[in-house]
């Protein structure tokens, strides 16, 4: 777990976090089942969970493989330029940008440049173009390794079964005292979310119902979020619209 407030390192400012809600602190878990990974936050003083799955569809997997094996070809190269035992942990990255403008060679020099600072122990958040990684020394060593983790989703089903990864986000949300934010955070060219889609939307509802009692003090807010806009499922409400959110 990472005790680093993430909110100085700017990730209120990536593609996770920009249309949420203001935070004053954000701080890294780690993972839950599968691949959601969990933060906790504050805003106006008021602990919060946040629990998070990227997605992409299985038809858009080539393209986060391909830049999968950039960010490996990254470390592989900052390792030898390093000493110690690290971990690059990347929270997250806007893959269709990142496709067209991305450069290995700097994302290494940047983590390198961080490394260099880092203590055993310590963590930094590592910032450059949309990505967002914790870089992590385990040890000092006389030589250099650097492990890569990454959690992307990829969706095999269809686009009407997306309530089967909201599902995912609630088993994982434990009924708490404390409020909570579920987020779907669909990376895909071509995004899963289709309102027009009455099967999926119908599904959508329904798993909502169930799994969500009425009686909870603080029922979690769902979100889901992609390049056409963010929506909050329990009240059904765009936070930003499609012009907005591409620009």
């Amino acid at each position: 777990m990472s005790m680093l407030n993430l909110i100085d390192g700017g990730i209120q400012n990536s593609n996770l976090f920009l249309h949420m809600p203001l935070f004053d602190e954000i701080f890294y878990e780690g993972y839950l089942d599968g691949r959601v990974r969990k933060y906790k936050a504050v805003r106006e003083d008021q602990p919060c969970r946040i629990l998070v799955l990227n997605v992409i569809r299985k038809d858009e997997d080539i393209i986060w493989e391909a830049l999968e094996d950039l960010f490996k070809r990254c470390v592989v190269q900052a390792s030898g330029r390093v000493r110690g035992g690290y971990i690059f942990d990347l929270l997250t990255v806007d893959i269709h940008k990142e496709v067209k403008t991305f450069s290995p060679a700097e994302l290494s020099q940047t983590i390198v440049k961080h490394a260099q600072t880092l203590a055993p122990g310590a963590t930094r958040l590592v910032k450059y173009s949309s990505v967002y990684g914790l870089l992590q020394k385990l040890t000092h060593e006389d030589w250099g390794k650097m492990t890569l983790k990454t959690s992307v989703e990829v969706f095999k089903d269809k686009a009407c079964f997306l309530d089967l990864l909201v599902k995912q986000l609630i088993k994982n949300f434990e009924f708490a005292h404390d409020p909570g934010i579920l987020l779907l955070n669909d990376l895909s060219q071509n995004p899963l979310f289709d309102p027009q889609d009455a099967m999926q939307q119908e599904r959508l509802q329904k798993v909502i119902a169930q799994q969500i009692p009425s009686t909870v003090e603080f029922p979690p807010e769902i979100y889901v979020q992609d390049r056409n806009g963010v929506r909050e499922l329990l009240s059904g409400s765009t936070i930003v619209s499609e012009g907005d959110y591409l620009k």
